[in-house]
């Protein structure tokens, strides 16, 4: 019998980082581990397997090294060369990561063990438990780690994997100082703009090495365009025919109130005939030409303190800042002819096929353009100190720390209509995905066709007068807060089990939103500004290049947007007996819907057991973990639909849920070069924020929306795990794994009929509300193969293939699961050179439910590059490509050739000098 209780132990604790999670004692042993210096591509991957084999867990490496010259605007995206991990590139950069087929809000991301307050700058988006990897920069990480079984020592909340991230330590630097960083200038072949970055990282250890400190900086500018092409919900020919929310349709057409009769119908004869045989077929609510401007800035700042006065003790003092402000102007330019009010009793003919509406024409129907220019901006503070005693026979740590993050958008839209004849199409989706060719004049190319809603008339004192709409402003601060707290110990043992550690983790946890505003009640005459006066001018001559078959949709103009909003926020557009309203939460009932409250505490206290007999290694625990929430919101205190304002009050729904949850790992080195590796678990996740909220949105026009639900359970889930690695070089491995997922209280979207007060009807009306539900059972299930080698003379491969096939209760597809994914990223470096390709490629993908329909991502291949060349020891320059193919990001609604969203984000190139003394 062999206990493993010296350089094997030491390098477990070494590789999983006591550093980084402090929960464990590293040995003497382990010091010299931390300090291979990594000179290299090769360098690194050798080092990332060595981690990878001693580890007790399944887990997979990318050391600083790779983070820093794989071809990557942020940690998410280099991690794409890991096995099982896929990245969602909503806007051409990764921002959310899913591992092992599950939903990216089941994975957890750690810093340095500890969560890491995380903001939105999105309007549309809702704080969730999902990391927003567009906040870190890749030059703070010295390691990350993916954990795809779990340990009792690690946190819970992680049902696909947990994702760790280690910044740099002063005192494992090699070199008493340090100083590190680039210059680089980055430019979108789409914006045609170049962008300065920078970096710079400082380190310092005194020489008895016992005192050390590390500063870094990172700043970052960068332009953003997407253009593309959308079609917001769908109509039915039902909705045409028989008429939706009182617009007027085919059997009822609207009141012509000039001459007190009703409009002569326009879909008559053949149109009306196709439409009374296909009442159920389906076409998109409108047709839009995308246009998404954004500067995005970010600057980060961290600092080390590492205190260490005797061998045996360690003191860390950690400091993160990020300051991030993503500012943009979203445009869409569209015609909407499933409007309910304006565009259903239009349509003068149609073609439908296979169950689609493929295409119609109208006549005097409306066009619309919308802009929203929001100003956003992230700002995250993390502090943490650290301190563990490290005996030979036990050990102790304690841990604590504060992560804060505000974000959110500020928001001034405006709105321009015009009216027109014009003919739209999909029959070439998903290939084209949708056109519009105008019959009559051409409103995107004539700013003088788009005007300001002003209502009906101008006098304030005539009985018909009505206000119009021009638009709002909208404001969406957000909070994300967390205290934590943790304690530590380890007793070392002369027996198989030569590691008993035990220890207690509380976290206390904050995430609100408070959405406030106000629309724009405008006049005729005063508010209802036309587009020519907002300085316009025609989008680049490369707008929709990559895009086929779009028609007029290409040709369009836009406006000054700060113009406008300044417009806008200065009161300019009312008429004289008007005053500036200030936005509130309580001006609409969907902004007090939208503002909420989640707070959250959890106890979490767990024994682990780590084990070694001859060449059978591993671990065996158990955490319990107990979990309170709280879900605040407004109420109506009346029973009425439409609530007055003064008629509110603040309520807090409250849920508890303990889980316990045991866990074994077992790691039987069969041979000198093979590594078998079995895994069972029971692990749980929390649902997300803003799904457990009383928020709700709400469609007046399409009569569909959106909302939380408080009463939702947490995920739990039975892990199963099974892997076996053949190391049959130094620096080389083959691996094949297979994982079991069945999770129980799965949380899906679901539709359903709820009656709400309608502002534009005012009256109740019926919506089809999509909210979160525990939808029952899910699997997920599937195998990952994997291949990393040298060739010799400089050249090597990381490639490695998965399969997840993963469904809910009644077949039901899982979000963000991918049943294929290919990562190959061959590689080349001498003494001067050093070249990387990385190709990525993940299968179609279902995202939520929206309307009643599923939504959909197709298909999805990434190709970067990055070539380097080493002036002399200190100065390398750099020239990295990301998203050569500008491959197109295409969600569809239920079927391919119903378009939700077609973009491309274009090319990215960076050029850097590098520098280290």
């Amino acid at each position: 019998m062999r206990y493993r209780k010296s350089v094997l132990s030491a390098a477990i604790v070494t590789c999983l980082s006591f550093s980084a999670h402090a929960q464990e004692a590293p040995q003497q042993d382990a010091t010299e581990l931390d300090r291979v210096v990594v000179t290299g591509i090769r360098a690194s991957l050798q080092q990332a397997l060595e981690s990878k084999r001693n580890a007790d867990a399944i887990v997979d490496v990318i050391t600083a090294e790779d983070v820093g010259k794989f071809p990557a605007s942020n940690v998410a995206e280099a991690m794409t060369i890991i096995p099982g991990v896929t990245i969602d590139r909503a806007y051409g950069q990764g921002e959310k990561v899913s591992i092992l087929g599950t939903d990216p809000a089941l994975n957890r991301t750690l810093l340095n063990g500890q969560s890491i307050a995380s903001g939105d700058w999105n309007m549309s988006d809702f704080p969730t438990r999902t990391f927003n990897y567009s906040l870190l920069a890749p030059q703070l990480v010295g390691k990350v780690e993916v954990f795809k079984s779990p340990e009792a020592r690690l946190e819970e909340g992680s049902i696909g994997g947990t994702v760790i991230i280690s910044t740099r330590k002063p005192l494992d630097m090699p070199e008493k100082v340090s100083i590190t960083g680039q210059v680089s200038y980055a430019r979108n072949d789409r914006v045609k703009k170049t962008d300065p970055q920078a970096s710079a990282a400082f380190g310092w250890k005194n020489d008895a090495e016992t005192f050390g400190v590390m500063l870094s900086a990172q700043s970052q500018h960068e332009s953003i365009r997407r253009d593309g092409i959308e079609a917001y919900g769908h109509v039915t020919g039902r909705d045409y025919y028989q008429g939706q929310g009182g617009g007027g349709s085919v059997v009822d057409p609207p009141m012509d109130w000039s001459i007190g009769a009703p409009k002569d119908p326009t879909c008559v004869g053949s149109c009306a005939d196709t439409l009374a045989n296909n009442l159920d077929a389906v076409g998109p609510n409108s047709i839009s030409a995308h246009f998404f401007e954004q500067e995005r800035k970010r600057n980060t700042y961290s600092a080390t303190l590492q205190f260490k006065p005797v061998e045996k003790l360690n003191v860390e003092l950690n400091a993160l800042k990020i300051d991030a402000n993503f500012d943009h102007m979203s445009q869409a330019m569209f015609v909407m002819p499933g409007n309910a009010w304006n565009s259903l009793f239009t349509m003068t003919d149609l073609t439908v096929k296979d169950g689609l509406i493929t295409s119609g024409t109208h006549k005097n129907a409306l066009a619309i353009f919308d802009l929203q220019n929001r100003r956003a901006k992230v700002e995250s503070e993390t502090y943490d100190i650290k301190a563990d005693w490290n005996d030979e026979r036990w050990f102790a740590s304690t841990h604590i720390g504060t992560t804060k993050a505000e974000g959110g958008p500020e928001q001034v839209f405006g709105e321009f209509l015009a009216r027109t004849d014009y003919t739209w199409s999909i029959a070439g989706a998903p290939k084209n995905p949708g056109s519009v060719t105008f019959n009559g004049a051409n409103p995107f190319t004539n700013p003088d066709m788009f005007q300001m809603d002003g209502g009906w008339g101008a006098d304030p004192n005539d009985p018909s007068w009505n206000t119009g709409w021009g638009g709002n402003l909208v404001e969406k601060p957000t909070v994300d807060k967390e205290t934590y707290g943790q304690v530590d110990f380890g007793i070392k043992l002369d027996s198989p089990v030569y590691l008993l550690r035990f220890g207690y983790k509380q976290r206390s946890h904050e995430t609100s939103q408070v959405q406030k505003g106000v629309a724009l009640a405008s006049v005729a005459g005063y508010g209802d500004g036309n587009a020519a006066d907002f300085d316009p001018r025609q989008l680049p001559g490369n707008y929709l290049s990559g895009f086929g078959g779009y028609g007029d949709l290409g040709k369009r103009f836009t406006i000054d947007g700060w113009k406008l909003a300044d417009f806008i926020s200065s009161g300019d557009w009312l008429a004289p007996w008007q005053t500036m309203p200030e936005v509130s939460p309580f001006n609409a009932a969907e902004f007090v819907r939208n503002t909420w409250t989640i707070e959250e505490d959890t106890k979490a206290a767990y024994l682990q057991a780590d084990f070694s007999i001859d060449r059978l290694r591993g671990n065996i625990g158990v955490r319990y973990v107990q979990t309170d929430v709280g879900s605040g919101a407004w109420a109506c205190t009346v029973n009425t639909s439409d609530c007055p304002a003064g008629s509110y009050e603040w309520r807090v729904q409250k849920s508890k849920y303990n889980n316990t949850l045991p866990n074994l790992n077992l790691v039987y080195d069969a041979t000198d070069s093979l590594v078998l590796r079995f895994s069972a678990a029971k692990t749980m996740a929390r649902p997300g924020y803003a799904d457990v909220s009383s928020y709700l949105w709400l469609a007046d026009q399409t009569l569909t929306g959106g909302g939380g639900n408080p009463d939702l359970k947490p995920y739990r889930s039975t892990n199963l795990d099974f892997s076996a690695e053949w190391y049959f070089s130094q620096d080389a491995i083959l691996a094949a794994s297979m994982f079991y997922r069945d999770v129980a209280d799965y949380i899906l979207m679901a539709s359903r009929t709820e009656t709400h007060w309608n502002q534009n009807q005012n009256t109740d009306t019926q919506y089809q509300v999509d909210r979160p539900q525990n939808a029952g059972d899910a699997k997920i299930k599937g195998y990952s193969l994997a291949w990393q080698q040298n060739f010799g003379a400089g050249f090597g491969i990381v490639a490695n293939y998965t399969y997840s096939d993963g469904e809910a209760t009644n077949g039901r597809p899982l979000p963000f699961n991918s049943k294929n994914q290919i990562n190959i990223a061959p590689f080349f470096e001498n003494d001067k050179f050093a070249a990387r390709v990385t190709y990525n490629w993940r299968d179609k993908y279902f995202t939520n439910v929206s309307g009643g329909r599923d939504l959909w991502t197709m298909d999805y291949t990434s190709v970067d590059a990055s070539v380097s060349y080493k002036i002399t020891d200190n100065l390398t320059v750099a020239l990295e490509g990301m998203n050569l193919l500008d491959e197109k990001y295409h969600s569809y609604s239920g079927v391919e050739q119903l378009t939700r969203g077609a973009y491309l984000s274009g090319r990215r190139y960076m050029a850097s000098l590098r520098f280290a003394f």
